[in-house]
């Protein structure tokens, strides 16, 4: 009974190997595994059998798995064939298929080639060799040579010592390199019978003597197939297109011809309307933009954009997809490369007179005389030609007509707004409904929010700093006057007051030639709030001259603790939250004293024995705490700078809990 047991545990064995689909060589480790245990001779021999028999059931089950992969294959190929876009996709694909179900080590088709008379390396898969891959066949010359003369498929299971086959020194140096022993190949066949057409062939090959089975050239000689369809389609197709794309060609010349003298007689006309219609520098950059199908943008004689960039529809349709400002978003360094690259290249138009091609997009300077006034960038279109060339040049020239006359306008108004600045300043107090009526019919609304910014620089170029916050604002309704030696700047709109302090900063350097210094407050609405923002920002700037950050921009608010005494709300908890926010933080969900050690430790002078006697704790708790506050505070904690900020912070939250 316990022999029958352990037979029948032996064929359940066996039957779960064949659900698991298990390879060959376990099978025939039940038997031996039977043997070990002691079992019968009967018991042996129906293992044995049963052992057979499941082998058999195997090599079936693998045998309908490999025709299902096949077909699969086949009809993935021909799935790949009715949504061809890319032969060279569709082939790689057949290539790769041919390599996997037959279990080669490498892949490849070749093609003829009509004008050099022989056959090359179209596709490979597997392949490390470069002189391999790079083989040219003569007609009639190696297996592969042979199936293409022949139109019949060959194998050899050793092609170097097959002698059916023509040896040439190329081919065999190239098969040796490639380390290929057993090869396979077929035609690639257009049509049949004797009409048939051989346009390439298929192969596959292993690195080792193997011998290819009749089923194993069935199948690629039908992915064979394939590739033919694949590439006659092909052929077809791009013959079309070709025939097409030629048409197309002499329909857009003749398309053009016609649209050019179209686009003349519409831009003269547009351009007219413009000047008599009062039009801005922002509806020629639009016009141009449709005109000449690109994009344009309008900028000032330091290189920073007027306008934004004005989309032109391009010959296709749809919008170009060009930005000629080069805008890095925040008026950072990439935007400064930018403008000195336009400024550059409208110098090279001045010089010349024309529109001048630079990096790729076309510029133009508007001049006054010789006065740079500004110039025009046209991106999209890097093969303008002549008359859409003098159209864009024609383009420059009223674009400086209305540039003079925004900067006669613009000058009036900011001495009118530059009066009204000066009464806020001084006397904000006085009438304030008379200033918000007077800003409101300037079209600045002083009970809005605005920031405020205050702009210094040296003594030496102070007269410039005034010009170019007016070149700064130019255009955006904002106002700037002079004030007690700095420029006041109140920009429409905004970001934070440090984020538009140094925007303005970098701007205001590179338009005054050195470094201004700016500081922002706000946003403040109404007189009396202005003027204290405008008291706060000037204060900053002083503070920032003191710390040497001349050429900088920022707030009080980015100040530390120089903030909370410049500021002129003193936010000290906002302060103290800030500093000691993190080990507070750290203290009330663990339930450490941080905080309490950090002050017994400046409070003793940054004595660890001192300390470790106020806390009453040993020294070693006293260093762990302090390495917990680095680890929380980072490295630069005990910086003297960020240390008198702390001692500042616990002082000022010391008083507000008394």
């Amino acid at each position: 009974m316990p022999k029958n047991t352990s037979a029948a545990a032996h064929l359940r064995r066996l039957l779960e190997l064949l659900a698991a689909g298990a390879p060959a060589e376990d099978f025939g480790a039940v038997a031996t595994e039977a043997r070990r245990s002691g079992a019968g001779a009967d018991d042996l021999a129906e293992i044995e059998q049963a052992t057979q028999a499941a082998l058999r059931v195997h090599s079936a089950l693998r045998q309908h798995q490999r025709r299902e992969a096949e077909l699969t294959a086949l009809f993935d190929t021909a799935g790949d064939l009715a949504a061809l876009r890319d032969l060279d996709a569709v082939l790689r694909s057949i290539v790769r298929r041919a390599r996997m179900l037959l279990g080669t080590d490498t892949a490849y088709l070749t093609l003829p080639d009509e004008e050099a008379g022989d056959t090359f390396m179209r596709v490979t898969d597997g392949s490390v060799s470069v002189l391999f891959q790079n083989l040219r066949l003569q007609l009639g010359e190696g297996l592969g040579g042979l199936v293409a003369q022949t139109a019949r498929p060959y194998a050899t299971p050793d092609y170097r010592t097959d002698e059916r086959f023509h040896h040439t020194h190329s081919i065999d140096a190239g098969v040796l390199d490639e380390g290929l022993v057993a090869i396979l190949g077929v035609p690639l066949l257009l049509g049949s019978g004797s009409g048939g057409k051989v346009i390439g062939a298929l192969f596959a090959a292993d690195r080792t003597p193997r011998t290819f089975s009749p089923d194993e050239v069935a199948l690629l000689c039908s992915l064979a197939n394939h590739a033919a369809i694949a590439i006659d389609t092909a052929k077809a197709m791009t013959d079309a297109r070709v025939a097409l794309a030629e048409l197309a060609e002499a329909n857009a010349v003749i398309r053009e011809r016609s649209a050019a003298m179209q686009r003349a007689e519409e831009s003269h006309d547009r351009l007219s309307d413009l000047v008599l219609r009062g039009g801005d520098v922002a509806d020629v950059a639009a016009a141009v933009a449709d005109l000449l199908r690109g994009d344009v943008t309008v900028f000032d004689a330091g290189g920073w954009p007027l306008t934004e960039t004005a989309r032109g529809a391009d010959p296709a349709g749809g919008s170009a997809a060009h930005d000629a400002t080069g805008d890095d978003g925040g008026g950072g360094p990439a935007q400064a490369g930018a403008a000195a690259a336009v400024v550059r290249a409208a110098e090279d138009s001045r010089a010349t007179a024309h529109a001048v091609l630079h990096d790729g997009r076309w510029v133009c300077a508007a001049l006054a005389g010789q006065e740079m006034l500004g110039s025009l960038v046209l991106s999209g279109r890097p093969d303008l030609d002549g008359p859409d060339r003098r159209l864009f040049e024609r383009s420059s020239v009223v674009t400086s007509l209305l540039l003079l006359l925004r900067r006669s306008v613009a000058e009036t108004e900011n001495r009118v707004r530059g009066d009204l600045v000066t009464d806020l300043l001084t006397a904000p107090d006085r009438d304030p409904a008379g200033l918000v009526a007077r800003g409101r019919n300037l079209g600045v609304d002083l009970n809005r929010p605005h920031l405020v910014l205050v702009a210094s620089t040296e003594a030496d170029v102070r007269e410039r700093l005034a010009g170019a916050a007016v070149q700064y604002l130019f255009g955006t309704g904002s106002v700037s006057a002079e004030h007690a030696g700095t420029v006041m700047l109140v920009p429409a709109g905004g970001a934070t007051p440090g984020g538009a302090a140094r925007a303005a900063a970098e701007q205001l350097t590179h338009l005054v030639g050195a470094p201004v210094t700016v500081a922002g407050a706000g946003p403040a609405a109404g007189p009396r709030a202005l003027a204290d923002a405008h008291a706060e920002a000037a204060r900053c700037v002083q503070a920032l001259h003191v710390l040497g950050r001349r050429g900088a921009g920022g707030s009080a608010g980015e100040l530390g603790f120089l903030g909370v005494l410049l500021g002129k709300d003193h936010d000290v908890d906002g302060f103290v939250t800030a500093t000691l926010g993190p080990l507070l933080e750290y203290d009330e969900r663990r339930g450490t004293q941080l905080v309490r050690t950090l002050a017994a430790y400046f409070g003793c002078g940054g004595s660890l024995t001192r300390a470790k006697e106020e806390l009453h704790v040993h020294i070693n708790t006293v260093v762990q705490r302090l390495d917990r506050i680095q680890a929380i505070l980072g490295p630069g904690w005990n910086s003297p700078e960020h240390a008198l900020e702390l001692q500042l912070a616990l002082r000022l939250r010391l008083l507000s809990l008394s």
